[in-house]
């Protein structure tokens, strides 16, 4: 039986030349003598457009700079996105997608394979955001993770793992992600796991969910619901992205983030080129600009995006609300996502009929 988990973590048409001392880093200038030559190139770039201010200062603007480039921005969420770029649409050299809509796009066709050896950072970065969905394709350039947040004022038993979610205690207090959210299969698949199956077990994963119905406040399709509910204390408890708790506990400053003793579930963010792209290798560039400490201590920083870069150093204040260091990312499990694009369909199917009929 195919197993739904991949198991536990085992952009200048010139190459980057290295800065100073020998850093991979710092990519150089594209003209002669570190000087930009001629008009500037246009990289489109397809994104979500959150944090836009930011990644235009900090990450778009130095990178134009040093390769007389022209960053063009197309803004939109995952699923539209990524229907443009089918429908050809568009002018798009590269794109920003979570890995569910990513392997939708390599199943259509939609990317370019990528040349690892130009993206020289990739030695710097987890083996789990290395190739997330195959050699062939791009790098998650953000890893964050999926665990379980809780209000201790109104959950008095401690939460340590996804098994306590079935405790009969938290009916009436407990939210968790619907089936047609990104990680609404993570619940499910947590569900396999806490019924007792190795291997992701669709018919005891929908048991388990029967079992945990009957205490859920309600099935969120926003983490803007959760965070609100829970800041109304309308819930007490369910499973968050550790990116949005700094919202919860700006809201709710006894709330408590567990990574879960038997491994939080990889909500990985990727790059790729997209198909028929006339700036392949500025595109390439622009990833192991991306992937280098440089841009992965900013964002992490800033608290914008986890980083994947090994080489990035936080403090502990700095790491707060961010996935952040080896040991976190080692324990982190990570979903197959062919498997749950070719299962996604009649899971939803049978969540209507089984879960929130």
């Amino acid at each position: 039986m195919k197993k739904l988990l991949a198991g536990i973590l085992s952009f200048s048409m010139m190459s980057l030349a290295l800065a100073g001392c020998g850093s991979n880093d710092q990519p150089q200038a594209g003209g002669a003598g570190g000087e930009a030559k001629g008009e500037p190139q246009k990289l489109v770039i397809s994104t979500w457009g959150f944090s836009e201010d930011f990644f235009r200062k900090e990450v778009y603007e130095p990178f134009e700079k040093e390769h007389n480039v022209k960053i063009v921005l197309e803004i939109g969420n995952n699923a539209e996105r990524l229907n443009k770029i089918r429908q050809g649409s568009s002018d798009v050299d590269l794109i920003y997608l979570s890995d569910y809509y990513a392997q939708q796009g390599i199943e259509s066709g939609a990317f370019e394979k990528i040349d690892r050896s130009r993206i020289t950072n990739l030695d710097q970065i987890y083996d789990i955001a290395k190739a997330p969905l195959g050699e062939e394709y791009g790098p998650a350039y953000t890893i964050g993770q999926f665990g379980i947040a809780y209000n201790p004022k109104l959950v008095k038993t401690e939460i340590k793992d996804w098994k306590d979610l079935w405790n009969p205690e938290l009916a009436g207090k407990l939210t968790l992600p619907s089936i047609t959210s990104t990680t609404g299969p993570m619940v499910l698949d947590s569900a396999s796991a806490v019924a007792g199956s190795k291997e992701f077990n669709e018919d005891q994963a929908f048991a388990k969910m029967k079992e945990v119905n009957q205490s859920v406040v309600k099935f969120y399709d926003k983490t803007s619901e959760y965070v609100n509910m829970f800041g109304q204390e309308e819930i007490g408890v369910g499973p968050i992205m550790e990116m949005y708790f700094k919202d919860i506990k700006a809201a709710v400053p006894e709330a408590v983030f567990v990574q879960p003793a038997s491994g939080g579930y990889a909500v990985m963010n990727t790059v790729n080129i997209v198909k028929g792209s006339k700036n392949k290798a500025l595109a390439e560039d622009f990833i192991n600009y991306q992937l280098s400490k440089e841009v992965q201590e900013k964002t992490a920083k800033a608290k914008i995006d986890s980083p994947v870069n090994k080489t990035v150093q936080l403090t502990e204040e700095e790491a707060k609300g961010v996935t952040y260091g080896e040991e976190t990312v080692s324990k982190l499990k990570m979903l197959d996502m062919k498997f749950v694009n070719e299962h996604s369909k009649a899971w939803i199917d049978r969540w209507n009929r089984e879960i929130t009929q």
